[in-house]
């Protein structure tokens, strides 16, 4: 038997598509998934465009991508919480749950993670399989395209939640495809005001339609940090969510965060920052928070509870969907900016 799928077929830039893959295997544990909808993400345009990350990270031949929804359409014998014909998502970071991190509810970070679409077969295919344990249920109300996008909106609900922005004030530093999530969540969580920095005119302007109140292009200058200043008290913004990774975005957000402020960090810098840790961090005596992932399966309620709320904005981010075989016209909106968030759909 086989199936269609997207797979790293080189080293090199670009994807390959094929008719001819082996349907996945089902262990007694597994549970065996027919994708429908598909998401981009920016590790997968990493993988597209084979750099130094992926040059080290990916194994030429794996079926890439991590955000989804589908259907179940098998379980191994020993699966008792999943049932064939449920619509589910799941958690990409798959781990035993043994170790010492697991065992202590910190299992997006255990030591023995192997991740969807990395380290393992991914789900830009007509078939996953997964372990029972990451597979979740999606609420009848929930609509394929945003169940689609659990994965990054989890993220951004981590970010947002791990930082505490209930009436405080808050700035997001990139608003890419999760920091714009982060606009809507931090909105939806009770943020005070919110602040947003880029390059992109047009995603500041959404993050100001999403709830933003103010939203500065930092190629302007840096005069915004005293703007931003002026807005509340003469102090900084009370929270800082540094979505970007760029050096200077991470230097300018912590100059802009107050006295004993909390800065939330998810941005991946693209090698290491020099950073002034003592004017920036000890001086300032704020705390400082690495994101990873989403907390299993903390963040998953919160995101469903939020987005039942109907407080999340999420329309005007998912921006395109396409047929997995216009997989190369999908990838080229995303990396162009001219998608938000890309879907690709399988059925």
């Amino acid at each position: 038997m086989s199936m269609r799928a997207l797979y790293k077929h080189h080293a090199g830039e670009g994807l390959a598509f094929t008719k001819d893959r082996p349907f996945p295997k089902v262990g007694p544990r597994d549970v065996l998934i027919r994708v429908h909808k598909a998401g981009i993400c920016g590790t997968d345009r990493h993988i597209w465009q084979w750099d130094e990350w992926a040059s080290g990270r990916i194994p030429v031949g794996i079926v890439t991508g991590h955000e989804f929804v589908g259907v179940v359409e098998q379980v191994g014998p020993a699966v008792t919480k999943v049932k064939v014909g449920q619509r589910v998502s799941a958690e990409g970071h798959i781990t035993e749950g043994v170790d010492f991190l697991s065992r202590i509810g910190n299992a997006h970070i255990a030591s023995d993670t192997k991740i969807l679409g990395v380290d393992r077969d991914g789900i830009f295919a007509d078939l996953v399989s997964l372990p029972d344990d990451n597979v979740w249920p999606v609420h009848d109300k929930i609509p394929d395209k945003i169940a689609a996008i659990f994965d990054p909106l989890g993220n951004a609900v981590h970010t947002v939640m791990e930082a505490g922005v209930s009436a405080k004030s808050v700035l997001i530093s990139g608003v890419g495809i999760i920091g714009l999530m982060a606009v809507t969540v931090a909105k939806a969580a009770g943020a005070s005001r919110i602040f947003c920095t880029d390059i992109n005119p047009p995603r500041l302007e959404l993050a100001r339609k999403l709830g933003a109140i103010e939203a500065f292009d930092v190629r302007e200058g840096d005069g915004w940090i005293q703007e931003i200043k002026q807005a509340t008290r003469g102090e900084g913004v009370d929270v800082l969510l540094e979505m970007s990774g760029f050096p200077q975005a991470i230097d300018q957000g912590f100059k802009a965060l107050r006295n004993g402020g909390r800065a939330a960090l998810l941005g991946l810098p693209a090698k290491p920052v020099e950073f002034d840790l003592n004017a920036n961090v000890i001086f300032k005596g704020c705390t400082v928070l690495g994101i990873n992932g989403r907390r299993m399966w903390e963040t998953w309620y919160q995101m469903e509870e939020l987005i039942l709320s109907g407080r999340l904005e999420l329309d005007e981010i998912i921006t395109h969907e396409y047929p997995i075989e216009q997989y190369e016209t999908a990838f080229a909106t995303m990396m162009s900016g001219e998608g938000i968030k890309v879907l690709m759909n399988l059925t």
